[in-house]
Parts: structure tokens; sequence; C-alpha cells
């Protein structure tokens, strides 16, 4: 075996070039690559069936001979020739030279594997665009038959500038942006669900149809990302923070909840209990915070995260005990989840602190009906397990059996004169006539 360079090994998702030769115990040669070698990704295996478990243990620049017996390669039932390729008898044990020459790295970007970019030439540095960032690309953008649908930055066209997270571009594009370091270029495929989904959307070159996959070519050029929480002076950050709200709110009007809730939780972040702020803007930052999480809270339920709704709500009641809002919205919370117990006591709070809120109200007595359906079910349920209980026990058995004794007898004396009545019409009539005596 001769080691390779470094430590970093393949992924299955990545693609992989690798030179190879096969050949049986007796010196035929069944299989080898071209001089250059093939590519191919780890995880479709190519040759046989566990070579991706041996390349995911190897290092670029790494050889290898292996001795594979047939169990794990071909088995009983050998390989056929075909496609230039030798046959393989059944039961071959297989002596296999392998070198991984290199490797370009598949990044599944949103974890569905609908969104996969493969590196091409590696970016500087750690830091990537992430969210919020400033970028300048170029790429062009293809069907997967190669079709050319659109042009960035290529053949005297401009490049395109957008901020992230910002839903300027699809959402693969930008998901995938997001990763990239500055100079690196990659491929990113990218499904349907993540591009132009089930409608037909004509762009520079061509028509990218329905449901189409699509592929983009790119380069991040350079990006300007945004600045953290702890570059900023108090001021500063109570602005961003401000200004991520609204924007937020603009994004809620909208329906886009999402991401509405995502402005939220960056804004409240910036407001942080950092011991940054001085007595006065502690006031402001907390009153920012404290919107934030109430609107977030609101996202929350808008998208059936009733959990994320009942977090945000108690982090506002942490520090401020009697906020209405937030015992509403946790009341809310736990009445989509079944917990009618604590709904009510949420309910009951904040009629204490505003006894004529309207929506309280309608909150209350919308608790007080499915408190009653709820008590209505359970007694319905434990009426059926004690009957069912007593169904079960010793007397209610005996009281069966004599029961169903008195079932089947009264059934024969049914079918005994059933069948008496049908002797009866079945005699002879005597027609009028007597019986002359002797």
């Amino acid at each position: 075996m001769e080691k390779g360079s470094g430590n970093e090994r393949p992924g299955d998702l990545d693609e992989v070039l690798v030179k190879y030769q096969v050949v049986l115990d007796d010196g035929t040669v069944v299989a080898e690559t071209p001089e250059g070698g093939v590519e191919f990704h780890v995880k479709d295996g190519y040759l046989f069936p566990r070579l991706p478990k041996v390349i995911m243990t190897m290092t670029r620049g790494e050889k290898a001979k292996l001795i594979v017996q047939p169990q794990y390669a071909f088995g009983e039932m050998g390989r056929e020739a075909g496609s230039g390729l030798h046959s393989i008898p059944p039961n071959s044990v297989l002596h296999v030279n392998i070198e991984l020459v290199s490797f370009k790295p598949v990044i599944n970007v949103t974890g569905d594997s609908m969104v996969l970019k493969k590196i091409l030439k590696e970016g500087e540095g750690a830091s990537t665009a992430d969210e919020g960032a400033n970028v300048t690309v170029r790429y062009t953008a293809m069907l997967e038959d190669g079709t050319v649908f659109e042009k960035r930055g290529i053949d005297e066209t401009q490049p395109l500038k957008f901020i992230t997270d910002e839903e300027q571009v699809i959402t693969g594009l930008d998901r995938a942006v997001e990763t990239m370091k500055k100079g690196e270029r990659a491929i990113i495929n990218i499904h349907p669900d993540y591009a132009f989904g089930n409608v037909e959307v004509r762009r520079d070159f061509a028509i990218v149809p329905p449901g189409s996959n699509v592929v983009y070519d790119i380069e991040m050029m350079d990006f300007i990302k945004e600045k953290a929480p702890w570059e900023l002076n108090s001021n500063e950050k109570i602005e961003v923070a401000g200004r991520k709200k609204e924007e937020g709110n603009l994004l809620f009007k909208g329906g886009k909840y999402q991401r509405a809730g995502k402005k939220y939780e960056k804004a409240a972040d910036f407001v942080g209990e950092d011991g940054s702020f001085g007595d006065n803007e502690q006031k402001l930052a907390k009153g920012l915070r404290v919107s934030c999480w109430l609107n977030g809270a609101a996202c929350s339920l808008k998208l059936n995260d009733f959990p994320g709704a009942i977090k945000l709500c108690s982090q506002v009641l942490d520090i401020e005990f009697y906020n209405v809002k937030a015992l509403y919205r946790r009341a809310q919370a736990y009445i989509e989840t079944g917990d009618y117990l604590l709904a009510d006591v949420d309910v009951k709070k904040a009629l204490e602190v505003d006894p004529q809120n309207r929506e309280v109200k309608v909150i209350k007595k919308k608790l007080k009906q499915l408190q009653a359906d709820s008590d209505k079910k359970d007694a319905k349920l434990y009426e059926n397990i004690f009957a069912h209980k007593i169904k079960d026990s010793p007397v209610a058995t005996k009281r069966l059996k004599v029961e169903k004794e008195e079932d089947e007898r009264k059934n024969e004396e049914a079918v005994r004169m059933e069948m008496d009545q049908i002797a009866d019409s079945a005699a002879p009539s005597d027609g009028g006539l007597t019986v002359d005596s002797c």
C-alpha cells in the first residue's frame, strides 16, 4: 500500500478519479481503466458493490492492493462479457490494484439530496458567503441535457450581484451560494422543488420546461459578509435590529412567515443580553428583543410550529411575567398541542392583567368548549372500559351462559313448532268422504 497526501477522504456523494486493474487468480486481466483513469460517484460503486467502502478509506493519491472474495465481488453468478469488458467466472477471487488519483467533494446542501454542489476549484480561506451577504457570481445555467438557458459574467454578460437569503434568485442557487468561498467554482445540480417548480419559465437563451432539474456552473467572484453583532457598537446593534425587525414585518404581511421568522431571530440576536448596552440603550434593546420574540411566535403559529411558539413566548415571560400577548399566543400553542390545563393557566393570567381583552375572551370561550368536549370523550372512554370489565367478569360470564342456554331452548321450541305446522299442512285431505266401518 502507498499512502496518499493529507487526511481528507472522499464521502459517498463525491466524484472520484480512479485508476485500477483487476486480475483473476490465473493472471487474466478482466478490467482495467484507461491511462487517465475513470470518474464516477463513490455511491455508484462502478466496478463492484463493495468498492465504495474501500474508496472512502483512501486519501488522495493513495495506492492499494485488494484481494476481493467472491461474496464481495460477483459471487456465484459471475459477470458476462460486454461493453469491452471480459467475463468473470462464477466464484472468482479478484486481485485489484487501485489508485485514488483525486476526488471532487460533493456537498448535500439541503440535506435531502435535492441540491448537490460539486466543487471543481477550492476557494480561498475558510469564510463562506453565509446568509445576508452581498455576493458577485458568474455562471452558466443549463438544463440536464446541456441546453444553456442563462449566462451571467460569461461572454460579455455582466456578473450577477444579489443578497443571499432574500429570495432574489431560485432557492437552490441561493442556498448553495451561501456555502461558497471566494474564488470557488462548483457545479450545482438543483431539483425542480428548489428551482422553477412545475411552471414553464422563459430565460435569456431558452425556455425552462416545467419540472426541470437545472445545473449551474458557477464561480464566486467576491462577497461582502454582513457584520456580526460583536463587530458593531451598541447604537449600531440597535439600528440593525430595528431594520431587520421592519424587514420581518414586511415579509409577515406578505405571508412569508418562514423568512419573517428568520429576520426576527436575527434581529433579536443583535440586541442580546451581552452587557454592551448602557442604561438607556438597555431599555431599547430589551423592547426590541421582546417584540422580535413575540413576532417570531406569531410566525411559528402560522407555520404550525407550536413548540417553537411556546419557546419564544416563554422567553418573553421569563422577563415580563404578565405580558398579555405572550400569554395569549402561548395559550394558542398549548391548545393546538392539547395542553388545555396549561392553556387555561395562561388565559386566566392574561385576563387578570386585561379583563376586557376581546381576543383572550374569545380564546377562553373556545378553550371551555374544547375542555367540555374532551371531558365527554374521557367519560365515554371510561364508560366503555368499565362496561368491558363488567362484561369480562365471572358473574357476567355466568349470566351470558344462562342467557345463551335460554336462547338455544327457545330456538329449539320454535323449530319444533315450525316442523309440526309443516307436518299438519302436508297431511292428505279426505275429500269430504267418510270411512266405512265394519
